[in-house]
This record gives structure tokens, sequence and C-alpha cells, in this order.
């Protein structure tokens, strides 16, 4: 278990362990999982090193839970439609909620939180771009199409499961 790798020594001895048999858990503060990837690269760890340690990358973020207590439908704004990508949305085929504020939550509308996950495998297509040093945006278009749920995409699941809100979303992928 390596804490948090923040520098090129870190990433090293991560490293290492893992060439010589180890299976490694670190943290790394990056935007996505993608991120990961050109982080490490960025530090100087070099591409054939990456590709051939790196197994998988669980990117993570928290948002508010709308508050089960006062949780009621409401019809969001055009423009948080388009800016959660749900332009083509049309009003009334899905129910979306946010809470009015009760006692339970403090007003807020919210209480507790929600995790959304994004999960990388990195598998030999992604490996590939890792060695061609490609950017993040080639990745990732890479990875969702061999099945990569996005946190956006993961975060819309929330929201069109009742359990936060479209503003959540928007704010916090």
């Amino acid at each position: 278990m390596v804490g948090e790798i923040r520098d090129l020594e870190t990433a090293q001895m991560a490293i290492q362990a893992s060439l010589t048999g180890h299976l490694v858990f670190s943290t790394l503060h990056t935007n996505d999982a993608v991120g990961t990837l050109t982080r490490l690269m960025d530090m100087g760890v070099a591409p054939f090193l990456i590709a051939s340690t790196l197994e998988a990358v669980l990117a993570q973020r928290l948002v508010r839970r709308i508050c089960r207590h006062c949780r009621m439908p409401y019809e969001p704004s055009v423009a948080i439609l388009s800016q959660a990508g749900l332009d083509r949305v049309t009003p009334g085929t899905r129910r979306f909620y946010h809470g009015r504020g009760c006692d339970h939550c403090n007003q807020t509308g919210y209480q507790g939180r929600l995790g959304l996950f994004e999960w990388l495998r990195v598998t030999e297509p992604i490996r590939e771009l890792v060695l061609q040093q490609a950017p993040a945006p080639l990745i990732r278009r890479q990875a969702v199409g061999q099945g990569m749920r996005t946190l956006r995409e993961d975060g819309l699941r929330g929201v069109l499961d009742g359990e936060t809100t479209l503003e959540e979303i928007v704010k916090h992928t």
C-alpha cells in the first residue's frame, strides 16, 4: 500500500514493487481515471513502465444525496439539461428530483453523499496508447469504446435513479 503518489520517487517505488510481483494500491489526485495515465507520464514515469505495471484505475467523486424526507419531482431548466448533456430529453419523459428542504436536512434538500465511480481497465489497446504517449482524449475514447462508464455517466445514473440532482453532477464532473 502506497499512501499517495505525489512525485517521481514515490511512483518509481510503487512501480518497482509491482514489477517484483506485488499487488500495489495507491492514490493519485487527478480529475478522472484516464488522467492517472497522463499524470504518471507528466511525473516522469516511462510509458513502458506504466503500460507494463498498471492494471486498473478507479476514479471516484462524492456528490450530495437528495434528502429522502423532502425529495420531490421538478422540471429542470433547459440550461442545466444542456450542461449535463441531456438537452435532447423531452420534458415529462423522465422524472427529476430535488429536495425542497426540511428539518431532517437542515433546509438544504440534501442529506448524505453518493459515490460516483469510473473504472478504467488497462487493456492491450490502452497499453498501446500509453506506449505511444497518446493524449488523454484519445485514451478516454478507447476506454469508453471498450465499456468504461465515465464519472458523468455514473452521475447521470444517480440523477435518473432519483438519488442526486443534475446540478450536483454538473458541478462535480
